[in-house]
């Protein structure tokens, strides 16, 4: 019986499916570096600025803070510079690496005190809240050794 088995028809083959899943992009396309691991942020807590759809307030934009921004997101009620244990949340100082949501950082940009943007840890999602050209005024290019920055 050639092409048929127990009366059956004999099905062309399935190719397989590619079911890996896709890595993160950053704004810049490239794949979505890491953001900071001390304090370690991101919306799943891995250090990244990666979203998924339980993260309704898009923690996709990786900021260094500084006073400003901090002191402009107490004001709109968002403090990030108090710590909070029952979270294992530190709180940040200037300086600090964090994913932000894109809303609250726009607004913040919006108001004269958006913190600086690591493009290469930004997730894509971010622009479908923050144009590009809003991040890229605010870019930053931080290593991921601070240290390497004393020396010569």
């Amino acid at each position: 019986m050639t092409g048929a088995r127990r009366g059956r028809e004999a099905s062309p083959r399935r190719r397989a499916r590619n079911t890996a899943p896709v890595p993160d992009r950053n704004v810049l396309g490239g794949p979505l570096e890491s953001c900071g691991t001390d304090p370690l942020t991101g919306f799943y807590r891995d250090g990244c600025c990666s979203t998924g759809p339980e993260d309704l307030g898009s923690h996709t934009i990786c900021a260094v803070v500084t006073d400003e921004f901090l002191e402009h997101q107490r004001a709109i009620g968002n403090d990030l510079s108090s710590p909070m244990p029952l979270y294992g949340f530190p709180g940040l100082v200037p300086g600090d690496r964090w994913c932000v949501t894109a809303a609250n950082w726009l607004r913040a940009h919006q108001e004269g005190a958006a913190a600086y943007v690591v493009l290469a840890s930004t997730h894509e999602r971010a622009l479908d809240i923050v144009p590009i050209e809003a991040l890229r005024e605010h870019a930053v290019d931080v290593p991921g050794d601070l240290g390497s920055l004393g020396e010569s």
